[in-house]
C-alpha cells in the first residue's frame, strides 16, 4: 500500500530530493545533473525519485516553485490589499529568488523559470484584487492578474540585466504611483 503524498515521511523524502537537487545545481549544471546524481546525494532508491516526480524536469519546475513560494512568503499576501508595500515586497522577493539561482541552473531555463514566476504572481495579484474589488467585474481581474504578472516579472529581468546596482525598492518605487493609479482609476469605474 502506498503512503499518501501527505505522510511526514513522504513530505520530509519529497523535500530531502529537492534539497540534494538544489545542492548539486550549485556544483554542476542543470544538464550535467543525473537522477543518479540525486539519488546518491539524497541517499535514496531510483524507484523513490520516481514516486515523487515524473522525471528531473518536473522536479526542476517543483523545486523551483517551492523556492518562489517561499521567497515570495505566499500566506502574507493572502489577506493584503495591493498597494505600494505588497509591489515593493513582491519585487524584492522576485530579484532576490533571481539572484538565488544558480546561474548553472538558470541558463537555457529561462522560459520555465518565467513561466513559474509569472504563474505564481498572477495567482498572488489574482487573490489580492479580489479582495480588494470582490467578485465584480471577475474576467477584467483576472486579465489585470496577468498583466501585473508579467509586468513585474518583465521589470525584475530589466533590474537583474541592466541594474543590479540599484536596490530592487529603489528600481521599481517610482513606477508604483503609476500602477497604483491605474488599479485605482478601474477600481473607481467599476
Amino acid at each position: 500500500m502506498t503512503q499518501p503524498k501527505t505522510d511526514l515521511r513522504v513530505l520530509r523524502t519529497r523535500k530531502l530530493i529537492m534539497d540534494s537537487f538544489i545542492e548539486l545545481s550549485s556544483k554542476k549544471e542543470f544538464k550535467a545533473i543525473t537522477v543518479k546524481d540525486i539519488t546518491s546525494e539524497a541517499m535514496i532508491n531510483r524507484a523513490t525519485f520516481y514516486y515523487h516526480f515524473e522525471d528531473i524536469y518536473d522536479l526542476l519546475e517543483k523545486a523551483l516553485s517551492e523556492v518562489l513560494l517561499v521567497n515570495l512568503n505566499v500566506d502574507t499576501y493572502q489577506n493584503e490589499e495591493l498597494n505600494e508595500e505588497a509591489f515593493v515586497c513582491i519585487f524584492q522577493a522576485i530579484t532576490n529568488f533571481q539572484k538565488s539561482l544558480s546561474t548553472r541552473c538558470h541558463r537555457g531555463y529561462e522560459d520555465t523559470i518565467a513561466r513559474i514566476i509569472r504563474d505564481q504572481l498572477e495567482i498572488i495579484f489574482y487573490k489580492m484584487l479580489l479582495k480588494q474589488n470582490g467578485t465584480k467585474e471577475d474576467e477584467a481581474l483576472k486579465m489585470t492578474a496577468v498583466i501585473l504578472s508579467w509586468g513585474i516579472y518583465g521589470a525584475s529581468v530589466e533590474w537583474r540585466n541592466s541594474s543590479q546596482e540599484k536596490h530592487p525598492e529603489e528600481f521599481i518605487k517610482p513606477t508604483i504611483p503609476y500602477l497604483m493609479a491605474g488599479i485605482d482609476f478601474k477600481r473607481e469605474e467599476i
